[in-house]
């Protein structure tokens, strides 16, 4: 497939091509479509795509705006650059919650996400980074400079950023050895009668969908996810969950595997689910939440240069926050 050259800073000479299908039951404008398939891409880049003529519905390039029927076959092709292109930095605001010398921890919002990559090349953490601190470059790599960890794009939360090599090496080691204190608050669909519990399994590529993580029966890596109920709501369990090992999507994999997925999770949510919980009329506004309902509440560790136990804390954003309002005025008992 010939494909013409975007406005990129480096020149294009392959692709990726990504393959979808709709097998929604109603009408959907395609960008949106893409933006809740396509999770690692940003929507201004999925309409850029598709501008470009890049993506095509059954064969055929359509605008943003196509609306979707059901059963349609559309193919994405993503340029790829001969090599990294240049990050620079981006005068974004960044909730920092602390900064000394060697680190900082902020408060990620939702929407934002961690670093460059394919389909999201600007608009990142890290540029915003760049621009805060001036001699982060280089920390860690040239697409993450500074980056221990990451939360994906919709995930709001804490995260700790490095500032020298040193500092970057010593709190890569802590998260690889699993001593960081990491808690997350998420609602799920359906009651979760036991009070607390676990998820144990080993996690890799889905070998159905590559882009997706699952537990496996070969190979894969063991991933511990701990919960405890804070409250039960119509239709959902609000929980407090520990990882006692960060793999790539853990959470959201044990639970959507426990049968109780992240409420507005696009990639590993199910639509029987959803129906079930969420078919009631007054309880429709749960199917519209725009990202998952997950947030990385607490994370502790050790600093690099003082050897002093550090903790910090996120309040739930005002997004999540309004959404469990919302159901505890349904009920205001509990139930």
């Amino acid at each position: 497939m010939q494909v013409r050259k975007l406005n990129m800073s480096e020149p294009v000479v392959t692709q990726d091509v990504l393959t979808y299908t709709y097998a929604g039951d109603g009408k959907k404008r395609l960008d949106i479509f893409l933006h809740e398939a396509a999770d690692e891409f940003s929507r201004s880049r999925l309409q850029a795509l598709i501008r470009e003529g890049l993506v095509l519905v059954d064969g055929q390039a359509r605008k943003t705006s196509f609306l979707l029927m059901g059963g349609e076959e559309i193919r994405l092709v993503n340029p790829v650059p001969t090599k990294p292109i240049r990050v620079l930095p981006e005068a974004i605001p960044l909730d920092i919650i602390y900064e000394d010398q060697s680190l900082l921890v902020l408060d990620k919002p939702a929407g934002l996400v961690v670093h460059p990559a394919a389909g999201n090349w600007d608009g990142t953490l890290v540029n915003a980074l760049l621009h805060h601190c001036h001699d982060l470059a280089g920390i860690g790599g040239e697409l993450r400079p500074g980056i221990v960890h990451r939360l994906d794009r919709d995930t709001s939360g804490i995260l700790v950023v490095a500032k020298d090599d040193f500092s970057h090496r010593h709190l890569s080691r802590q998260f690889k050895q699993h001593t960081i204190a990491r808690e997350y608050v998420a609602l799920v669909y359906g009651r979760i009668k036991q009070a607390k519990g676990s998820f144990a399994s080993n996690l890799g590529r889905n070998p159905r969908d590559r882009k997706k993580m699952a537990s496996v029966m070969r190979g894969g890596r063991r991933a511990v996810t701990h919960y405890d109920v804070l409250e039960r709501l119509p239709a959902t369990t609000f929980l407090r969950l520990n990882l006692e090992t960060g793999r790539t999507h853990q959470i959201r994999v044990h639970l959507s595997e426990a049968s109780h997925p992240l409420v507005g999770d696009r990639i590993y949510g199910k639509k029987g689910i959803e129906r079930q919980y969420a078919g009631d009329g007054r309880l429709a506004f749960l199917r519209n939440f725009p990202r998952q309902v997950l947030h990385a509440r607490l994370l502790g560790f050790v600093h690099p240069r003082s050897g002093e136990y550090l903790e910090f804390t996120a309040p739930v954003p005002d997004d999540l926050e309004n959404l469990l309002r919302r159901l505890r005025q349904l009920d205001p008992g509990g139930n």
